[in-house]
């Protein structure tokens, strides 16, 4: 279970790069990125809100996703100082 959320980890970070790339920072978004070709597609106005809309799902899935690995890891060692063994004296 744990390889299987680890690659969805790495498949939704590497999304979220590219969702977080493919943005403008002045507005333009995917129509100035790919010379007006996702205008036909999506619509001058759509491309952004649908790009804006895919970054949050998938920063939204992404710490999900984190918080279940970390459930199911758990700790791998004692939770304090006393649930150690006791030393074995020689």
């Amino acid at each position: 279970m744990l390889s299987t959320l680890s690659v969805l980890i790495a498949l939704i970070s590497v999304l979220l790069m590219l969702a977080i790339l493919i943005q403008n920072p002045k507005g333009g978004g995917i129509d100035a990125t790919f010379g007006g070709q996702a205008q036909q597609l999506f619509g001058a106005a759509r491309s952004t809100d649908f790009i804006e809309k895919a970054t949050w799902v998938l920063a939204g899935a992404l710490a999900v996703l984190c918080i279940i690995a970390v459930l199911t890891v758990g700790t791998g060692g004692p939770a304090s100082p006393t649930d150690l063994p006791p030393l074995q004296s020689q």
